[in-house]
């Protein structure tokens, strides 16, 4: 096979995987899944991490060039997502599938977010609200999980976000999310333009 249509073939590949796939698929999983279907015989060659990138992000572009479905990097690896905005339309698949996180629920995810791992009496230090319902809410939609106990009298449980919370928000790493910095400039932001909606 001539090297255009080997990375031709890799692309059609990923394409099929990324599309299968349930979870974010990373480029270590992507190199290990081929190099077991070449021990397989299954597939000719394999490929390396920096040979992997390369060809998801020439998929990346050509889903981009198309529209309608992108290629995004996030939870620690590569997915197929609709275009953000088909999604009101795309819900319409899936009726009872559209439940919102209340305002509430998202201030406490934020918390967590931002102070993991952190214990429930951190999340109401900040919120001034009992917060344990709603932690159990959000660990019942796989956003936040336990992850240890706290080195202190009565050893309280800590929690600490999940990779499907990385996937729900669209962020590759923790390190993705806004700082307190550009959360204030947003609000700033969001705050002029309520002020020009008025006076218009």
């Amino acid at each position: 096979m001539s090297e255009p249509a080997a990375v031709a073939e890799l692309e059609r590949l990923l394409r099929a995987l990324l599309l299968a796939a349930d979870h974010p698929l990373a480029v270590d999983e992507i190199v290990a899944l081929i190099g077991a279907a070449v021990d397989d015989e299954e597939w000719p060659t394999r490929i390396d991490a920096p040979t992997a990138l390369v060809a998801l992000r020439r998929v990346q572009a050509g889903f981009a060039a198309s529209g309608g479905i992108e290629l995004v990097e996030v939870g620690g690896g590569w997915r197929l997502r609709t275009a953000p905005d088909l999604g009101p339309l795309v819900r319409r698949l899936w009726p009872e599938r559209t439940s919102r996180l209340s305002r509430a629920a998202l201030e406490t995810l934020a918390v967590v977010a931002y102070r993991q791992p952190c214990t429930r009496l951190d999340v109401e230090d900040v919120r001034g609200v009992d917060c344990g319902g709603i932690l159990k809410s959000l660990m019942d939609r796989n956003l936040v999980r336990l992850v240890g106990r706290k080195d202190e009298p009565g050893r309280p449980l800590l929690y600490g976000t999940t990779p499907e919370f990385l996937e729900t928000f669209s962020l590759d790493t923790l390190r993705s999310l806004p700082t307190l910095r550009d959360l204030e400039s947003m609000r700033a932001e969001e705050a002029a333009r309520a002020r020009g909606d008025r006076e218009d």
